[in-house]
């Protein structure tokens, strides 16, 4: 019988996030204070700017969503929460996983009849002389027991591209 665990993703550090606010706020400030001293800019200044904006929205609503995200195991199935969608499957309903690789960790999707999900494994990079991790600390671990609890079997390879299935 397999004990409850709870797994959530490493959460990047989130001055990436707010030096892209900063930028684009900066520069729209800018390109409002150059306008009125010069007046009309080019419309490229202002679509990059727009850019920019759109790029710290992207950052902001990822790292949203990773903070709220879970992947549940249990006896009965897993469940896969994060704050735009929610995914429960019990053993039975799971009909196949397939792992990619990435440069950062592996790609797993778990599919069921109906529904599925998509989660990423450990993966570790240098930034600046920083290490950065993302993915589910856990990840491997949770492909194991998927695997484990749902019998899946190997049904074909290509590429480091994984495609498990019940046999």
């Amino acid at each position: 019988m397999l004990t409850e665990r709870e797994f959530r993703p490493e959460l990047l550090p989130r001055r990436g996030e707010w030096l892209a606010w900063l930028a684009g706020i900066g520069l729209l400030v800018g390109l409002f204070l150059a306008g009125n001293q010069w007046g009309s800019l080019p419309i490229t200044y202002w679509i990059f700017a727009g850019l920019i904006l759109f790029f710290a929205l992207s950052i902001s609503l990822g790292n949203w969503v990773d903070r709220r995200s879970v992947i549940r195991l249990g006896s009965e199935g897993l469940a896969f929460e994060n704050s735009l969608r929610s995914v429960q499957l019990t053993w039975p309903e799971i009909q196949s996983v397939v792992v990619i690789p990435t440069r950062l960790g592996k790609r797993v999707q778990v599919q069921g009849v109906k529904l599925h999900f998509t989660f990423k494994t450990m993966g570790e990079s240098m930034l600046a002389g920083q290490k950065m991790r993302t993915g589910y600390t856990g990840g491997q671990e949770i492909l194991e027991i998927v695997i484990r609890e749902c019998d899946l079997q190997v049904q074909a390879e290509k590429d480091g591209m994984v495609y498990y299935a019940r046999a």
